[in-house]
């Protein structure tokens, strides 16, 4: 392949694409590139670059393997070749372009991420062409003095829109014979702008901040290495460009794995350190000590091994092997180790470059705009890395970029093509080891004006033409009225050469204004004046067809009249020859640039008629009439009445209004209110036709106002004056539950519930009303309403029977009455006294010292009852039991219990010559006392054998169980080893022989364990020798006992219908038989009874009891140690008038008092 030539060297390199397939290919006809006349033998060529990228046959490549029989834009696919170190290689593709509107996209990448356009230059060289007869792109990747790293696996990558084609191709590099490769790793990682000579190598530049271009100074020689170790992360960029380091990042990479904390090595003595450092041309010295000197050692330089020569030497002495490496170049910066064995320790060798030199200042410059700018530097070597900057910003070139770079060995120049006023600037060039400045000045060229703009006047529709012309081939801006022109498909800006043309086609009124053209990059302007003349127009589009305009007499007119004309035409208005003259009248014109307005500020009937517009200019003249005629609302209603109210809606009348405005009424709308509040709500949005209406949903007891409009054609009538307000109301339903709450021999009792529903209107009272059996007049039983639902009619005869009712009262009447459903006997009833003891106190009331007693035992009878508490047979201290008696209950409180409360408490209700009794017992419980004395009874072993005796105050309850504790007497600190133990003694086991042991007892009842403890006076020693033990003997304890009952039936009653049960419970050993017996006789296989035992407690169910299932029931259980028998009586109450009566509150008596009247009454019923 032929040398490239300098242009294109500095050529951008032409973009690239995404991952494609494997394919090989050698062009047989590549031939060696000639050198650049000055390059370096070493330091240049870019070695670990390849090796970086290489992606690993795996997963990636068999994705390209499947998609390689998808070529869908190849129609040549490079191959993979072979080539020997320092020769020339060239891989072709080729895309067919018969259905591509444009060039399609290419990239070449090494491995998997490395894109080689980056890397065009000297050792790269990117090409492509296009054939036009055969439509095809042809693209080449030249490879110029290849070196073994270039070897591994490539990619070509073909994009165009949502097309994709991908090929991958492997390079093989073989070592020439005779010749050692100089690897430059650092060069890898070297990356230099774009086109140059030394292009195609990674430079590090890129990441360093941009800064102010500073003099360096000549410094003293520094180990780079030990500055890197020792420096802050942040300023390692700035080390790394100062002492010419450019593999930054590989230098990060090993100071971290130099950190690390080598282990221990078994075939190494003394290992390599973690790095060297070496000028370049110089030498260096690795040496390791082996363990075992007959291990085989073999070095080697990035995975490569080294084989001896005159660059490399080995040495041997005793246990040390030394390699030398002799005139060191930058190629042998990298990574080596060495092997003993299955053993290996690496190091990095760093070559440093010396300094670059300015030896050529940079010159200031002047140029003007548009031309092209050169500034040229020269340093102390060939491909230098140079960097430009702009006033201190680094200058990147790119393919986006205006400036180029271009290096011809020692000589750098930057290219600036078109300069422009921007580029004026301080220009400066550094290397690694000097800078230099420049000052570049960019001016404008003297611009004269051969032809100004002229003003321009034009009839309307007529084509505009503005024309200058500059002694300059530049663009310009046009604009009017100081905005910009938009051209469009009426307006055309024109330019060619120095002439500058802006063409409007049909001139419209809005193109008139003042026109400027500017010149870019000049402070002129050429001003020019449009004006455009129209004849006068009046369009009244806006209007009926026969012109007519109606308004409302009152309302104020406004007639605009749009009209066109330019310059703007002077408008008249008249009205039967007498022109209407503008001014502040009641009729009067208001003239305006577009439009004429006649205006009436209160209308009447009497301006109803034709008026004329004239309008008139220079261009011309126009006549148009226009008819007003005026209309009216009609009046307001008079006020609404108010007919009729319920609770939720009324009923309202109208009369239609008086004047109907000139058009008749078509309907109302309606509106109402709450009274305090201003928001008026509408009710129909419908008119009505008729005068009346019925406004509902209306809340019940807010006061409300309704009003009327009257509408007709023209609009709607103010609001007529609001009706009366008035209330919408509801009376309450009846009252519930009205029963008999006691009789006298002259007296009726009643009482009931407030009625369910109330309403807004409230509750005001209540009337109550009685007539006698057999007549129809309801007399009532209160003058004056009653808030209570609890009234006594008085007065009434002895032996009579009558009838009652009751009604709830509000503003909005009397509700429906509530009777009582059967006549009432005037009558006193004596009532015999009953105790009803609530069933938690049938059994022992316990409760603990200090805590509240407050028990509430209701009971019935008639006339009130007189109640007589005792305490075991005497009289009751009030002072220290509160006793409370009601009417239907009696209260004991005790507001600290202490255990002296404890006892048998006897209640006694008596009525008349009725006696009731009922017993109570309440116990009052505390914290037992501690055992009277604990003992050691023997010892044995690592056994303690202890007795002691229950304490003397058990706290007026049962003991529960017992807790010991032992302490080794040296420390004194216990321990339980017992908890809730029943019996008075018990065998203390796995005592730790030697110890001498205390032991004490806490006493336990249910309200827990005794304050204190009782110790045992001597301690337990337990012997280190042992003792024969004897276990003693116990009889075996006898658990028989003759049955008994715990838990006592218990009287009660039942309701007829619904299922009633009995419960006991009962103990004994063995367990007793159970048999159940009503009024002495037994229960067997009766399928109303259904008896139930579980874990001693015993239930017998009677399955929906009628009044005859009433009786006295019997349990009884029977073992082999005895017998016993327990009672109770059952009452049946009467069916589902009972039950009804009792779910709406009705005591017991009542109902029962109310039964035995209506039994007395109909007997032959029951």
């Amino acid at each position: 392949m032929p040398e490239p030539t300098k242009k294109e060297e500095n050529e951008v390199p032409a973009p690239a694409p995404p991952p494609e397939e494997p394919s090989k290919e050698k062009d047989a006809g590549t031939t060696p590139a000639k050198e650049p006349s000055k390059e370096k033998e070493a330091g240049t060529t870019p070695a670990k670059e390849w090796s970086l990228g290489e992606s690993p046959v795996g997963e990636e490549q068999d994705k390209q393997n499947a998609n390689s029989q998808l070529s869908i834009l190849f129609v040549e696919k490079p191959q993979g070749g072979t080539v020997k170190v320092g020769e020339n290689i060239t891989f072709i593709a080729k895309v067919k372009a018969e259905d591509l509107l444009r060039k399609p996209t290419v990239k070449w990448f090494k491995g998997k991420w490395m894109d080689l356009a980056s890397k065009a230059g000297k050792h790269l060289q990117l090409k492509e062409t296009f054939e036009r007869h055969s439509r095809v792109y042809t693209f080449e990747m030249q490879i110029i003095k290849a070196k073994e790293n270039y070897a591994g696996n490539y990619r070509c990558e073909v994009t165009y829109k949502d097309k994709f084609d991908s090929c991958s191709f492997d390079l093989e590099v073989h070592e020439s014979t005779g010749t050692t490769p100089n690897i430059d790793i650092r060069s890898a990682f070297k990356r230099s702008g774009e086109g140059q000579d030394d292009a195609g190598e990674l430079d590090f530049s890129g990441l360093l901040k941009r800064r102010e271009v500073k003099q360096q100074e000549e410094e003293p020689e520094v180990d780079v290495w030990e500055l890197l170790k020792n420096a802050k992360p942040s300023e390692y960029e700035k080390i790394a460009f100062q002492y010419g380091i450019t593999d930054l990042r590989g230098m990060l990479k090993r100071l971290k794995r130099m950190r690390r904390v080598e282990k221990k090595s078994a075939a190494f003595a003394k290992i390599l350190d973690p790095a060297y450092q070496v000028d370049k041309g110089g030498r260096v010295r690795f040496m390791v000590e082996l363990a075992d000197p007959k291990l085989e050692v073999k070095w080697y330089k990035n995975g490569q091994e080294i084989r001896p020569s005159t660059k490399y030497i080995f040495e041997h002495k005793g246990c040390q092997r030394i390699l030398f490496i002799n005139n060191c170049q930058m190629t042998d910066d990298s990574e080596y180790y060495v092997t003993a064995g299955d053993e290996k320790c690496s190091t990095e060798l760093f070559v440093r470059e010396p300094p670059i030199m300015v030896t050529k200042q940079l010159e200031d410059t002047t140029a003007y705009c548009g031309e092209r700018v050169e500034l040229e530097c020269e340093v102390s070597e060939d491909d230098a890395n140079v960097k430009w900057f702009k006033n201190g910003e680094e200058i990147i070139p790119g393919p986006k970029s205006r400036y180029r770079i271009r290096v011809e060995g020692k000589k750098h120049f930057l290219i600036i093509e078109g300069a422009t006023k921007a580029d004026s600037a301080e220009y400066s060039v550094m290397t690694t080891g000097g800078q230099s400045s420049a000052k570049l000045t960019v001016d404008l060229k003297p611009l004269k004006i051969l032809t100004p703009l002229t003003d321009q006047t034009v009839n309307l529709g007529k084509e505009i033409c503005l024309k200058c012309e500059i002694s300059e081939n530049i663009t310009g801006k046009w604009t009017k009225n100081g905005l910009p022109v938009q051209e469009s498909d009426r307006l055309k800006v024109v330019h060619k050469g120095r002439i500058h043309k802006l063409v409007i086609a049909n001139a419209l009124i809005e193109d008139e204004g003042d026109y400027v053209f500017a010149p870019d990059a000049y402070n002129v302007t050429l001003p020019a004046k449009v004006r455009v003349i129209d004849p006068p127009k009046i369009i009244l589009d806006g209007l009926d067809a026969d012109n007519t305009v109606t308004v409302i007499a009152g309302n104020k007119l406004r007639l605009e009249i749009p009209i066109s004309g330019e310059p703007p035409p002077k408008a008249i208005w008249s009205r039967a020859d007498k022109a209407i003259m503008e001014g502040s009248g009641r009729i009067r014109a208001e003239s305006y640039p577009d439009s004429s307005t006649l205006v009436i500020d209160v209308a009447e009937r009497d301006d109803s008629g034709v008026y004329h517009i004239n309008l008139k200019n220079e261009a011309g003249e126009a006549h148009a009439s226009i008819k007003i005629k005026v209309v009216d609302l009609p009046d307001p209603p008079v006020a609404p009445t108010v007919t009729e109210v319920g609770d939720d809606w009324c009923i309202m009348k109208w009369e239609p209004p008086a004047y109907d405005g000139g058009s008749p009424i078509l309907g109302y709308f309606i509106e109402r209110k709450k009274k305090q509040s201003s928001r008026w709500m509408r009710l129909n949005f419908d008119l009505c036709k008729e005068t009346t209406f019925e406004p509902k949903k209306m809340i019940e007891g807010v006061a409300y106002e309704v009003r009327i409009f009257a509408v007709n054609a023209i609009g709607i009538s103010k609001p007529s004056m609001p009706s009366r307000p008035f209330v919408p109301l509801a009376v309450t339903s009846p009252p519930t539950l009205l029963a008999v709450d006691s009789v006298t021999d002259t007296t009726v009792t009643m009482k009931w519930r407030p009625p369910d529903q109330i309403g807004a209107a409230g509750l005001d009272g209540y009337v109550l009303e009685y007539c006698f059996e057999g007549s129809d007049n309801w007399l009532p039983a209160n003058k004056d309403l009653i808030d209570k639902t609890k009234f006594t009619i008085t007065d009434l005869p002895t032996d009579s029977k009558i009838f009652v009712r009751v009604k709830a009262i509000n503003a909005a009447g009397a509700s429906e009455p509530k009777y009582y459903s059967q006549p009432i006997l005037v009558k006193e009833i004596i009532e015999p006294p009953k105790i009803r003891i609530p069933r938690h106190l049938k059994q022992t009331y316990i409760r603990r010292v200090g805590e509240a007693v407050n028990l509430v035992i209701p009971f019935q009878g008639k006339p009130r009852p007189e109640l007589t508490w005792k305490k075991d047979g005497v009289e009751i201290d009030k002072n220290q039991i509160n006793i409370r008696n009601s009417e239907t209950d009696t209260i004991i409180f005790i507001r600290k219990a202490e255990r002296s409360h404890s006892g048998k408490y006897d209640l006694q209700v008596k009525v008349d010559k009725f006696v009731e009794t009922a017993s109570i017992d309440i116990q009052i419980v505390d914290r037992p006392g501690p055992p009277q004395s604990v003992k050691i009874e023997d010892v044995w072993g690592e056994n303690v054998a202890l007795t002691w005796t229950p304490p003397k105050d058990d706290g007026n309850a049962a003991i529960t169980g017992y807790t010991i504790q032992k302490a080794d007497k040296k420390s004194m600190e216990w321990f339980t080893v017992i908890e809730h133990y029943h019996r008075t003694n018990a065998t203390i086991t796995e005592l730790v022989i030697g110890n001498e042991y205390y032991f004490r007892v806490f006493s336990e009842n249910m309200c827990g364990l005794s304050e204190d403890a009782t110790m045992t006076k001597e301690s337990a020693v337990i012997a280190k020798d042992g003792k024969i033990y004897k276990n003693p003997v116990y009889e075996d304890f006898d658990f028989s006992e003759a049955p008994m009952f715990t838990q006592p039936l218990v009287n009660t009653y039942a309701i007829a219908g619904y299922n009633a049960t009995l419960n006991c419970s009962v103990r004994g050993n063995p367990k007793p038989k159970i048999t159940w017996m009503k009024n002495k006789v037994a229960i067997v296989d009766d399928p109303r009874y259904r008896m139930f035992s579980n874990q001693g407690v015993c239930t017998l169910e009677i399955r929906k009891p009628s009044p005859y299932d009433g009786g006295t029931y019997c349990c009884k259980a029977v073992n082999d140690l005895g017998t016993v028998e327990i009672e109770c009586k059952l009452e049946v109450k009467g069916g589902l008038s009972f039950c009804r009566l009792l779910l709406q509150g009705v005591p017991p008596n009542i109902i029962d008092s109310y039964l035995r009247d209506v039994h007395s009454s109909n007997p032959e019923e029951y």
